[in-house]
């Protein structure tokens, strides 16, 4: 069985790793190329860099597509790699009826969420979000309707209620390599059950960079949540006399206080920087002005003495 992996972002390298691994030790199965997004210009320099599954690619000497379009010319060039089954995580485009044709065994996708709930672009954002206490890995065959496809095979992540998008993805990405080679065996084997979605059908959005901005009148769980979600992109901001301030650490804490949202309030030796929001105070514990150094709490203190009392944004 040959497969045709597509993947971007460093979400889905490890399951890119967990296939290569399989064809390592599986005569019968093998890696037929990595099909993922154009270089974009990044850093300083703006120097045209791949996406991290197209570098993970390209190190372990596989072929790599990176069409801007899935054209005539894409489907082409795939054909011409004879894979059987597509496997995508995270490729970020939709996979029309004619590409999907190239592939005799179909296709299947890997989702970050327990679908149905959170169709869609940012199926980890909108848990942090929500504040949920769990979520999950679902492996689904590929549809022509975003996230439609039948389920293969579903596993539940249990959330504290202080994950990062960071660190969640992280997890996910290993919790999915795993998935995923059990569900590719499942389908050289045939031993899976496909099986329709049931429950309530949810959908989230493409996270955009605006959304970064902190509403200080928002309470202080909400922020808190949207901090989380919005680390590490688009990063949580606000203004501090004119400047652009981005907070990267804090939590919400019990207290009350009459001052306006967004005024700084002091700070406690246990929690940080307390801050008033629309209901409830938030301690911030790591902050940065834009184009300086990250800094915990004390040391921020030390370079911005007008600080506490002040308002923000």
């Amino acid at each position: 069985m040959r497969v045709l992996f597509a993947g971007s972002p460093e979400i889905a390298v490890p399951s890119l790793h967990a296939l290569v691994k399989r064809a390592d030790s599986d005569a019968e199965y093998e890696i037929a190329g990595v099909l993922t997004n154009p270089d974009t210009p990044k850093g300083r320099n703006m120097r045209a860099e791949p996406t991290e599954a197209g570098r993970a690619a390209a190190s372990l000497g596989l072929p790599v597509l990176k069409p801007e379009k899935l054209n005539a010319e894409a489907r082409e060039a795939v054909a011409a790699l004879a894979p059987d089954i597509l496997v995508s995580f995270a490729y970020g485009r939709i996979f029309g009826p004619k590409f999907l044709s190239l592939f005799p065994l179909g296709g299947i996708n890997v989702h970050p969420s327990l679908l149905p709930k959170y169709r869609g672009a940012s199926p980890i954002q909108a848990a942090i979000l929500n504040r949920d206490t769990e979520t999950g890995i679902s492996i689904q065959r590929l549809a022509l309707e975003m996230d439609r496809g039948g389920l293969l095979l579903q596993e539940t992540l249990p959330l504290t209620g202080r994950e990062t998008t960071a660190g969640l993805s992280g997890s996910v990405a290993v919790k999915a390599a795993e998935l995923l080679a059990a569900a590719v065996r499942g389908i050289a084997e045939k031993t899976l059950t496909e099986k329709p979605q049931t429950g309530d059908v949810s959908y989230c959005t493409a996270i955009r960079k605006e959304d970064g901005r902190i509403v200080w009148t928002l309470g202080a769980e909400t922020i808190d949540a949207r901090i989380r979600a919005f680390t590490p992109w688009p990063q949580s901001w606000t203004i501090h006399n004119g400047e652009k301030l981005f907070i990267f650490d804090a939590k919400p804490v019990p207290g009350r206080s009459e001052a306006d949202a967004g005024t700084v309030l002091g700070a406690d030796t246990q929690n940080g920087i307390l801050i008033q929001t629309g209901s409830g105070r938030l301690a911030v514990t790591k902050l940065q002005y834009q184009a300086r150094k990250v800094l915990e709490w004390k040391a921020f203190l030390n370079g911005a003495r007008n600080f506490i009392g002040s308002r923000l944004d």
